[in-house]
């Protein structure tokens, strides 16, 4: 009888344990990540001053929507299409890359990946905002 009881409570404690692993697994679907910057930055078009932000895959079906928050989450701020990217190695840290931009100009989003993962998101520069490149006219 004392094993009957020790199965049924290990199946209730599995049971309840396995009911919490989709949420404990949400950062991984939205790709929530903090940011922290001690500059602005312009995400296609929309400079973000220097403070904190959350940045998140929008819940489109495509899952190219990329958004960004205020720290606490309460204001979309900016939500842009980006371009799937690629990488080659996963890392453990979440890398932003940036385009060049011309002289007194805000640094330009180009890339973000999560951490551990190959594909991330590219973002578009707004021409007037890049960095005159040998042979533009």
């Amino acid at each position: 009888m004392k094993h009957y009881f020790r199965t049924i409570a290990a199946l209730v404690i599995g049971a309840v344990g396995s009911a919490l692993v989709p949420s404990l697994n949400a950062d991984d679907w939205d790709k929530k990540t903090t940011i922290t910057i001690d500059q602005s930055i312009d995400v296609q078009g929309t400079v973000l001053p220097p403070g904190s932000y959350v940045v998140k895959v929008g819940p489109s079906p495509d899952r190219h929507t990329v958004q960004i928050f205020s720290a606490d989450e309460r204001q979309l701020i900016v939500a842009v299409l980006a371009i799937p990217a690629y990488r080659l190695r996963d890392t453990v840290d979440s890398p932003f890359k940036f385009h060049e931009v011309a002289e007194g100009r805000p640094p330009a989003l180009r890339t973000w990946f999560y951490p551990g993962g190959n594909f991330g998101f590219e973002f578009r520069a707004i021409r007037g905002d890049m960095a005159a490149q040998p042979g533009d006219n």
